[in-house]
């Protein structure tokens, strides 16, 4: 019987995935949460075989979960199953060590296949998105830029994130404009959308 967990948090989501899954002879679903951070300390009691995890989730995210899960719980395969299809997802999700990356509007048939395949093993990802994150290349911004545009998200002053990242100023200025230049963008919040877009952030 293969252990399932489920990190998903709309209710009725998790609730009709777990449904689903339960009807396959072989498998059970063992757990289920609603929130990032209970992802590892859950799949941690509960030994699961299968992690099901969302991405954009309340407290951590499910790419970050998925690298401690891999790390901490290697016995687990993570797959993650979202609503973003984004290439610069799948690109953090296979660094993270998932064994998988799927999307919520394929059939539902094939996510049962999709576990299974992963637990023997394979590489599990939907094509369409694999074809995207090749022609879309990988992610231009350094892990420094990156942080500077996720604090610049909600409209904060240079010198607020100069504050929040213990950075001066000028160097906060630079990662901007570094990170708007590799975006091909105009101004810092068309860097952040962009980022967003290619699910770099």
């Amino acid at each position: 019987m293969t252990r399932v967990l489920l990190a998903e948090d709309q209710g009725m989501m998790r609730g009709a995935l777990a449904l689903l899954l339960d009807l396959e002879e072989d498998m059970e679903v063992v757990a289920q949460v609603a929130s990032g951070d209970e992802i590892v300390p859950t799949a941690l009691e509960a030994g699961p075989d299968v992690a099901l995890l969302d991405i954009e989730l309340p407290g951590r995210s499910g790419l970050d979960a998925a690298a401690e899960l891999h790390e901490r719980l290697p016995s687990c395969t993570v797959l993650i199953l979202t609503t973003f299809g984004r290439p610069g997802y799948l690109r953090r999700a296979m660094e993270a060590g998932a064994g998988g990356f799927l999307v919520k509007d394929g059939p539902v048939e094939e996510l049962a296949s999709a576990i299974r395949s992963a637990l023997a093993g394979e590489r599990v990802i939907d094509p369409t998105l694999a074809a995207a994150a090749l022609s879309a290349g990988p992610n231009p911004l350094t892990r420094r830029e990156c942080e500077v545009l996720s604090a610049a998200a909600d409209g904060s002053t240079v010198a607020d994130i100069a504050a929040r990242l213990h950075l001066s100023g000028a160097t906060v200025r630079n990662y901007l404009s570094a990170a708007i230049g590799k975006t091909s963008t105009r101004n810092r919040m068309e860097a952040v959308r962009a980022a967003r877009q290619n699910g770099w952030l």
